[in-house]
Parts: C-alpha cells; structure tokens; sequence
C-alpha cells in the first residue's frame, strides 16, 4: 500500500492511498467462492455452480462491498503508518477502482492541533467560602417549606405570592391573537410567568372580577408580530389561593428521612447538605474561572469537524430541555446559536486533553470509589448503588471520566494563584452565568 499525505490548508490533510490490485482482486475470488459453494441459482444444483457464472451475477456486487471494506480498513491502516490523529470523519473520494488496476482514492480530513499550554502558573483565581450560621439554617428550612405548600381557596383579594385561577384572553386591536387565550390557568403571583403588568394587574382582584387589563408586550418579546404592540387582556378571576405552609414538627421532619431526634437532629442534617451544597458550588464557581481564563489566554485553531460535532450535541441537549426529545429534527435549531459556545467547548476539550496527556493523568481509583459512595449515600441502600455502578461499564467510564476532569483541574489549581474571600451562604450557591459549559477529558 502507497500512502501521500499532504497539507492543503490549516489543520486540512489530503492524503492518497493505493491498494495493490491483487489484494482486491484476491479478495472478491475468495467471497466468490464462497458464494459459489452455498448459492442456488436455477438450472444448478446447490454447490455446483461454476465460477464464472456466479462472478457473472453477482461479480459486481461483491466487488463493490470489497472495495467499500478495503477502503475503510486501508484508510485507518494509512493512518496509523502515517501517525495521523483525525479530527471528525474523512471526505472519501474514489480513485481508479477498475478491475485489475491498483485501487486509488483520497481521504480529506482535519487532524487535532498542537496545543501549547500557558504558564498556569500566571493564573489567579479566587475561591468562595461561606460560614454556614442558623439564620442560613433557618432560611433554607423555609425553602424546603416553600417546596413541600398547598393552596387552600381564600374568600379575599388577590396579594403577592398567591395562586388565581382565571380565564383571559389576548386581543390587538381588538382582534384575539394566537396563544394568547387560556381557560382555568393557574398563576401565582410574583412569578414573573407573564409579560410586565399582568401580574401586578391581578393584585387586588376577587373571585368574581371580570375587567380588562391594558398591556405592552416588550419590545424584546420573541414573537416579532406583538413585540412592542399595545394589547388588551380580558380577564376573569375564577377563584384566589393562598398558601398553607407544613408545620415544622415531626412529621415535617420525617418527610426528609429524620426519624428521630426532632427539630435539632433535623437542623444537623439540613446543615449537613448545605456543606455538601457549598462545598460543590464553591469547587464549581472556581472551575468556571479556570475555564474562562484558559479560553481568554489559550490560542489554538480548532477542527471545525469538532465544533459541527459540537454543535449537534447542544441542539440535543437544547431540544431535551424544552421537552422536544425525539419528537423534533436538531436541524431545524440554526447552528449559529450554537457556535461561539461549541468553540468555546471544544478549545477546552483540547487544553485539558493536552494537560492529561502531558502530565500522564488518569482517573485515580480511590477517588472513584469515594465519589461513587458519595452518590450513593443519598440513596436507601448505598452498597446495592455502588454495586450497580461497578457492576455497569458505562456508568463508571462516565464517573471515571468526571474524576479525571477533577485531578486535571487540581493540577491546574496547584499551580494557579489562588485567593480565598468570605462571603454569605447565598453568594456562594447563587447561579452563575456559564460562558462554557465542563467538557469530558
């Protein structure tokens, strides 16, 4: 086998590969043959038929699939004799596959870039932590009271953070508009579920009002025929909720799994997870600087097979969220609201991926084990969990690969200057907006 490789442009390699044509001639008469001894063809008995006839049925066909096969296998071989790494699928364009020729074609692809690290060394980053004290305590318990409401119908005005049920419908110059009607909705006030205004609008109304609320849709509202439009709303309020709140007692208590030890036991395990909770989103927020910083100082050309690839992974994960599922073709979400983040993504795969391999990383055992026990110990029976996880390839590859994520970032932060700052409970947890999501190394 003749292999050329050439560089056409960037990261793009053009590379020439011709096959001996004894290797493909050979290799159609050994499937003719086999063909010829368990084909049946009328007129022959099973077996018998001669070789010429059976390369005259079906001499084509086979031919075809050989060369499919030697062009798949000739083209990794070549990559491997060349010691080429690709980025994404070739573009395959056949040569010469005449019979009796030597078998041509060309593979086009783009390999991985070099990637030089920068002096981690230079990076300064600042690592969140928080003194958990009784009133966070006492904060979080009246969120988890929050989750755990039930509305009761109240014979009173419509306040802040109650639930109306109503019927309303939507009209721009005195037309109804499409989706802007509904019947027997639920809203809770202060939810911010509504364009501005029509919540406040609700706020004072009884069960029984019926009046019309006039509205300006934002000038930003995704749907460009009411964006910036002055509209009505119809509205009649069928019944106002209020919320009833669980008592704080035992029974509260054993809901989140503390059976015994009353209201202090219960304070412990609250404080328990909210240590757990700071201590990831405190290791999160500090994550996410390396990651923008690396982006901001790294130069490297990307393979935008990587990207496309990329691409197509966040409109999945973009139709998922809405609920779309299967339901609903990727393509027809564009690509350019995906780009700047797949980059961004992909030129992080390439630095850690670099950081693993320069630094001979790998996913330390133990740290396996310990976060699969963590995850575990939330569940009833830890050890069935931890069974399940050793027990499923695929599962613990994805944990595997999550720790080795961890160690790289730990390599990086030993050497980056880190400054730790106080800060409230809240601070610590508060969402905060990605410019680049973790990638997998």
């Amino acid at each position: 086998m003749q292999v050329s490789l050439e560089t056409t442009q960037g990261l793009e390699r053009k590379m020439t590969i011709a096959v001996p044509s004894e290797k493909v001639d050979s290799a159609v008469n050994a499937r003719l043959q086999e063909a010829a001894g368990t084909v049946n063809l009328k007129g022959f008995r099973k077996g018998k038929v001669p070789f010429k006839v059976v390369k005259s049925r079906f001499g084509k066909s086979v031919r075809q699939d050989v060369i499919g096969e030697v062009i798949n296998q000739s083209y990794f071989d070549a990559l491997t004799q060349e010691q080429v790494k690709p980025a994404g699928q070739p573009t395959i364009e056949p040569g010469n596959l005449e019979e009796g020729a030597d078998l041509t074609f060309t593979a086009t692809f783009e390999v991985y870039p070099d990637v030089t690290l920068p002096d981690f060394s230079k990076l300064e980053v600042e690592r969140l932590g928080a003194d958990i004290g009784d009133s966070d305590i006492d904060e979080m318990i009246e969120t988890l009271r929050q989750q755990r409401q039930t509305w009761e119908v109240v014979d009173r005005a419509a306040a802040n953070k109650d639930r109306v049920n109503m019927d309303y419908t939507g009209k721009l110059d005195g037309e109804e508009f499409a989706g802007g009607k509904a019947q027997g909705t639920d809203l809770v006030l202060g939810s911010e579920r509504m364009i501005p205004g029509f919540e406040d609008g609700l706020i004072g109304k009884s069960a029984g009002d019926s009046f019309t609320l006039p509205l300006t849709f934002p000038a930003e509202y995704h749907n460009a025929d009411l964006a910036g439009k002055e509209v009505e709303f119809d509205i009649v309020v069928n019944s106002v909720s209020g919320q009833v709140l669980p008592v704080v007692d035992d029974e509260f208590f054993k809901s989140f799994g503390v059976e015994e030890g009353g209201e202090e036991a219960f304070r412990v395990e609250v404080a328990s997870n909210m240590s757990r909770e700071l201590k990831s989103a405190s290791r999160n927020k500090l994550k996410n600087q390396v990651m923008d910083k690396l982006i901001d100082i790294v130069e490297v050309e990307v393979p935008t097979a990587l990207i496309a690839g990329e691409i197509n992974q966040l409109k999945g994960q973009a139709l998922q969220q809405m609920g779309g599922g299967a339901n609903l073709d990727p393509s027809m979400l564009p690509d350019e609201l995906f780009s700047e983040q797949a980059k961004r993504r992909v030129t992080l795969g390439l630095v850690l991926g670099e950081v693993m391999q320069k630094h001979n990383l790998t996913a330390d055992p133990a740290r396996v084990r310990e976060t699969i026990e963590e995850l575990a110990s939330t569940y009833e029976s830890p050890e069935d969990v931890i069974n399940w996880y050793y027990g499923n390839q695929e599962q613990l590859a994805a944990v595997e690969s999550s720790v080795v994520e961890d160690q790289v970032f730990d390599f990086i932060l030993g050497e980056a200057k880190v400054a730790d700052k106080t800060v409230s409970y809240q601070e610590v947890i508060k969402p905060e907006p990605r410019k680049t999501e973790t990638v997998p190394v």
